[in-house]
């Protein structure tokens, strides 16, 4: 897709040489590569990191399928189809003091 050749190469080192001149050209130089040689630290230790995760989740996944066996697969214990001896009762109504004069009006 993005292919740099030699002549490609040759061509911007010529540019750099120009722009930022002799002097400020190899320091350049030079702190480009700690960055790409940080970059590449970088990369190698996520990927180390990475893969020691999964060979821990693939050697619990292993021992764990070696201590239990496929035939010893817990029991389901089936729900009671029987019904409780006495159904709940609604509470009782709560009681309010009797007014005389509401039972002569009639409510």
């Amino acid at each position: 897709m993005f292919e740099v050749g030699f002549s490609e190469l040759l061509v911007i080192f010529a540019l750099a040489l120009v722009v930022l001149g002799p002097e400020r050209l190899p320091k350049l130089a030079a702190q480009v590569g700690r960055w790409i040689g940080r970059a590449k630290a970088m990369a190698r230790q996520f990927r180390e990191q990475l893969e020691a995760e999964a060979s821990a989740i693939d050697m619990a996944t292993s021992t764990h399928r070696a201590e239990t066996p496929p035939e010893s697969a817990p029991e389901v214990q089936p729900k009671p189809t029987e019904t409780p001896a006495e159904p709940m009762s609604e509470p009782a109504p709560r009681q309010t003091p009797h007014d005389e004069r509401a039972d002569e009006r009639g409510a």
